[in-house]
């Protein structure tokens, strides 16, 4: 009897340089049988409904959201198969809270994300977003 493939499979090809270092992942194919569900923006707020002013705070926040989201639907991390981040005034030194906060959230099996560079979000206090497709089995 053939097993059945139950998890998400990341795809890395070897002519493309190593993204995980980087925390994300080129491409991530999804088992044939599931459904997938579509997670709006969530924004680093705290439990008041405000906005630290530290970018890093915002994204650790923003992260601690999706997770409970994720448990809300019954579902791990490692069944985010796409993510994408929209971050306010983006340069190279905020790279590292996100890399970090990705690496926190899945360990070493990252999902494919884009980036998304913009000049505001839908509050002015917000700093980054996410949004992320989660494949359910």
């Amino acid at each position: 009897m053939a097993s059945r493939d139950t998890t998400p499979r990341i795809i890395n090809p070897s002519c493309l340089p190593d993204p995980t270092p980087h925390g994300y992942s080129t491409a991530v194919v999804t088992p044939a049988a599931g459904r997938l569900a579509f997670i709006s923006g969530l924004g680093g707020h705290d439990t008041d409904g405000g906005f630290p002013p530290d970018f890093g705070q915002q994204v650790n926040l923003a992260y601690a959201h999706l997770l409970a989201v994720l448990e809300s639907l019954g579902a791990a991390p490692r069944q985010v198969v796409k993510l994408t981040l929209f971050v306010v005034g983006h340069d190279m030194p905020k790279l590292g809270p996100l890399t970090q906060a990705v690496r926190c959230a899945f360990g070493d099996a990252p999902p494919a994300q884009t980036l998304v560079p913009v000049p505001r979000l839908a509050l002015d206090a917000m700093l980054f977003e996410v949004e992320a497709v989660v494949w359910l089995d």
